[in-house]
């Protein structure tokens, strides 16, 4: 199918999902950060043209960052009248969070718990709104090389464009009009104080995954194999201890 017709698909699909919940969810809630992925992700949810609450949370943000989901946020609610746009700073509470575990202090561990406070937050506004949690993963970060936060990022309750690799993702947001800064913007989790990106932790570009992903002889076969085989506690099931009968 062509892009228009897969972001048509993708926004109906949002929108049958919560249809044929058993109790039916009034609202979608998404986080925004300002990259491609979390602003496609958010306009095919203002296409249902259900209630869709976008929030922007910033913790230390980068200023560039936080500039373009604060545009993304207002493109969206200039374009579709079903969008409410919120900006929550969590900075206060992550450093209250940072100060009380300052005996654990560990410099992975509290970029990751930055996803996993806007995950609880974003989960605290669904439940005050009876909503449900947009993702934002696509198919090379969440399942190919599982670069997400486990309940984090990776907290969500529906995934629309996890079956979209990075490609697709670019291509669907020019189809839907995304600002040329976000498309053009180099990738980040925004996770980190020096604002490194996701190629300078990956080592990889996207497009370099995406040819490693599809193709067994790729000469970035081995490099791509490597990052899942870390990440894929991540994608797998919790294991369980199963005792004999």
């Amino acid at each position: 199918m062509d892009v228009s017709q897969k972001a048509s698909f993708i926004s109906n699909w949002i929108k049958d999902y919560v249809n044929n919940m058993p109790k039916k969810a009034k609202s979608l809630v998404i986080g925004v950060s300002g990259g491609i992925d979390s602003s496609v992700s958010s306009t095919l949810s203002a296409m249902t043209g259900l209630r869709t609450i976008v929030l922007s949370m910033p913790i230390k943000q980068k200023a560039e960052q936080h500039d373009l989901s604060q545009k993304h946020k207002d493109w969206l609610k200039n374009k579709f009248s079903n969008v409410e746009g919120y900006t929550l700073e969590l900075d206060d509470v992550f450093k209250s969070f940072e100060n009380t575990l300052s005996k654990f202090e560990n410099e992975h561990g509290m970029a990751n718990s930055r996803a996993r406070l806007r995950m609880t937050t974003l989960y605290q506004v669904a439940a005050a709104n009876s909503g449900i949690v947009v993702g934002t993963g696509n198919k090379v970060e969440d399942f190919g090389v599982g670069f997400y936060t486990k309940y984090g990022d990776g907290g969500v309750d529906i995934s629309p464009i996890a079956d979209c690799n990075k490609t697709e993702v670019w291509e669907l947001g020019k189809e839907l009009g995304i600002l040329d800064e976000i498309i053009n913007a180099a990738p980040t989790d925004g996770l980190w104080d020096d604002g490194r990106t996701d190629e300078g932790q990956l080592g990889l570009s996207y497009q370099e995954l995406e040819e490693a992903m599809e193709n067994p002889n790729s000469k970035n076969r081995s490099k791509y194999s490597e990052i899942r085989k870390m990440n894929l506690h991540k994608m797998e099931a919790i294991p369980v201890c199963k005792i004999p009968n």
